[in-house]
């Protein structure tokens, strides 16, 4: 007989969790983010979504009432894998009672959600523990025995099997009520996620802050354009709140920031909502959009970080170290801006920690800036489906916008049937709009592929300040290098650097920029500055990428229109120093075609469509009818590895010395301040740099090579091995 069994161990001057109060509280919590979630569901599906959750949370830890399992549970925590499948009598008894859905939570809770074709091959053995089947089978009277004498709910309710809510999303919402409350409770029983109030929403309150940052803002201004902008915030601001799904290609410099916001927060009011979100596509640009959001819409005596969240990429960290569940990514403030790798494999993820946040958007607003680059584009054809779902079954509001709104949704070969999604702006504010935009920028392209020199060459004859974006990290320091070598006045912006590091370079652009007179200087930089950042150089050149991102390129060129017509060059590039970026290939073909066909020399938001479409003929098709395939038939793993792609596929390094002594000592290290002070480097070059793990965190890489934090990031440690070996290709 067991006595005052325990969920987890002792760890330090914290005692062990007793199970009673671990099942107890994870059942509380998981039923009131359940709740939270489902009322935003149709009425006859609210109470059932909540009772599957329920039952799933009160049995998921049924297994650790095991004597061999209690036994470690009784000695200190010493990150030790319990000897027995906890999960699995949870499984047993949910299965046995005919709640197989829930049975399948309390399975996914930890390994994360299955591929169901996989488990419907096994039959009776699905979701199951083959190996101690028989045992758990044995022993599970004893487990029930225990678990009600400690005074734990049951299961309440069987669940029909063709319950509707049933969809390959609800699943994942389902999963993430599970395992916030699960990891919540234990985070906090460690002392690492202290219960702090939730801000108030107060929309309207912050929709009148939000109009005097404008109105000051707009009298201030000395843009050519500012009556045009003006007239877009206000259309924007004043819009019928009918429509779920709306889309915008107001030109850059319109202020797409502030309009947009305007209209989400009317919605947010009038309905009710939970949370705001701003997708952005590149991690530099959150921070700019952070500081407007903070300036615009915190109200007096708010702490600005509790109301304007600031998510970047996950912290990877092994998921069963309870001590490190403090480090999850949340979704809890009113207005979370965070970036479409996020964002979007949170949507298509299986696994319980990025699936953590998930079930927090339900009845929310999503505003998806840039979304010409927010995925590849066979991704969309699902991604479409999943944000008609929150939009029809979840109460999501959604905006799409980009001067180069690629829209996908007027294809049969995206979408079928096609449809019609309305536009933010009326039809004669949106040709206002493209009229002007046609005079400020013209695109050309380079007639023949140039050699590093030739292309120092080339940048150099055209007027600056200038700007020179590269398809990868390499290439951008290789080219930055060169040119300071030969004394040019250059400056470069990639993630090679860490994000605190960019901004305090990106600072300096801006600086720069201000002094009309200081003409002669060069940035070159990555993609991480090609949408989103307010800068205006005088001529911009681009390495050949796509035609959404030459487009939206020249948004960064005479942004305000202050000046004539100004250049934006294509250029391709043949150096044994310059790599190719793989996934550029099909798009590069399509923008030479578009060249030859002379259809790409003004401002044309029609032709992003056309080349979007001719991309998703090439061979990437087969991507997006694969992925369709396996979310149809409930194959999470796979669509999981698939959306992978989204992401740069990049590990989290450490460059700050006192961040790591602070680790090593085991001191409390904020994630934010993790992440700022790291840089992100594809996963198969950190196998082959062998770079170390900082002691104590296993889970937490160390850059030991030279780091610039003014120039050139860990390039400044690459570049000499990438001029020894010539066939290392760092991207």
């Amino acid at each position: 007989m067991i006595s005052a069994p325990l969920a987890h161990s002792a760890s330090g001057i914290t005692p062990g969790q007793p199970y009673f109060q671990h099942v107890c509280r994870v059942t509380s919590l998981a039923c009131e983010y359940a709740a939270a979630a489902a009322a935003h569901l149709p009425d006859a599906q609210r109470a059932s979504f909540v009772a599957w959750v329920h039952n799933a949370a009160v049995l998921h830890d049924l297994g650790k009432l095991d004597p061999e399992n209690q036994r470690v549970l009784m000695r200190p925590y010493r990150r030790a894998r319990l000897p027995v499948n906890h999960v699995d009598a949870g499984v047993a008894k949910l299965k046995f009672d005919g709640l197989l859905h829930s049975a399948a939570l309390v399975y996914a809770h930890h390994v994360g959600l299955p591929s169901f074709p996989q488990e419907y091959v096994a039959r009776e053995e699905m979701f199951r523990d083959t190996q101690i089947l028989a045992k758990t089978n044995v022993r599970l009277d004893d487990y029930l025995h225990l678990h009600r004498s400690a005074g734990c709910p049951l299961p309440t309710e069987r669940l029909s099997l063709n319950d509707p809510v049933k969809t390959t999303l609800a699943w994942r919402i389902a999963l993430s009520c599970l395992v916030d409350a699960d990891h919540t409770d234990t985070a906090t029983h460690y002392g690492n996620y202290p219960a702090s109030a939730q801000p108030a929403l107060a929309w309207e309150e912050r929709l009148a802050q939000l109009d005097s940052y404008v109105c000051k803002k707009h009298a201030s201004s000395t843009s050519p354009r500012k009556h045009l902008i003006h007239k877009i915030y206000t259309a924007c601001r004043s819009r019928a709140l009918s429509d779920k799904i709306l889309a915008c290609d107001s030109p850059v410099g319109t202020g797409k920031t502030t309009c947009v916001m305007a209209h989400l927060l009317r919605l947010a009011a009038h309905y009710n909502l939970r949370h705001i979100f701003v997708v952005l596509p590149y991690t530099n640009i959150i921070h700019q959009s952070v500081r407007v959001y903070r300036d615009a819409l915190v109200l007096d005596a708010e702490d600005p970080s509790l109301i304007v969240a600031e998510h970047h990429h996950q912290v990877a960290f092994d998921e069963n170290d309870l001590t490190l569940r403090h480090l999850y990514t949340h979704w809890h403030a009113p207005v979370i801006v965070t970036t479409a790798v996020q964002f979007f494999e949170t949507l298509a993820s299986n696994s319980p920690v990025k699936l953590r946040k998930l079930h927090q958007l339900p009845g929310s607003a999503v505003f998806i800036d840039e979304a010409h680059a927010a995925i590849p584009s066979w991704i969309w054809p699902q991604a479409w489906k999943w944000l008609n779902e929150c939009a029809e079954h979840w109460n999501c509001y959604f905006v799409l916008t980009s001067a180069t709104l690629a829209r996908f949704w007027t294809l049969e070969t995206f979408v079928k049937p096609t449809v019609r999604i309305p536009d933010l702006l009326p039809a004669e504010l949106r040709s206002e709009a493209v009229s002007a935009e046609s005079a400020r920028v013209v695109f050309k392209s380079h007639p023949h592929p140039m050699t590093c020199a030739e292309l120092i060459r080339f940048v150099t004859s055209c007027q600056g300040p200038r700007l020179v974006i590269m398809n990868t990290v390499q290439n951008a320091a290789v080219l930055a290098r060169a040119m300071r070598e030969q004394g040019l006045d250059v400056l470069h912006l990639s993630t090679a650097l860490t994000p605190n590091d960019r901004e305090r370079i990106l600072d300096r652009v801006h600086r720069r920029l201000q002094v009309a007179q200081h003409n002669h200087w060069t940035l070159v930089a990555t993609s991480c500055i090609e949408a989103g950042v307010d800068v205006s150089f005088r001529s911009v050149l681009r390495e050949r990428c796509s035609c959404a991102s030459l487009i939206q390129v020249g948004g960064r060129a005479n942004r305000y229109a202050h000046d004539a017509c100004a250049e934006v060059w294509d250029f391709c590039i043949s150096d044994p120093l310059f790599n190719a970026h793989p996934a550029f290939y099909v798009s590069r073909q399509v923008l030479q075609e578009l060249f030859d066909e002379n259809l790409l020399t003004q401002f044309d938001p029609r032709i992003v469509t056309e080349a979007m479409r001719r991309e998703l003929l090439r061979d990437t098709s087969r991507h997006a009818d694969s992925l369709l395939s396996l979310e149809q038939r409930y194959d999470f793993p796979a669509v999981d590895e698939l959306c992978k792609v989204i992401s740069d596929n990049s590990i989290l390094v450490l460059v700050d010395h006192d961040i790591r002594q602070r680790l090593e000592r085991f001191d409390k290290v904020d994630t934010t301040l993790i992440i700022r002070n790291s840089v992100r480097i594809w996963s198969n070059k950190v196998l082959n740099l062998k770079l170390p793990t900082i002691h104590g965190h296993k889970d937490f890489l160390w850059w030991d090579y030279e780091y610039d934090p003014d120039f050139l990031g860990y390039m400044k440690g690459l570049l000499p091995i990438l001029n020894m070996q010539n066939n290392v290709q760092i991207v």
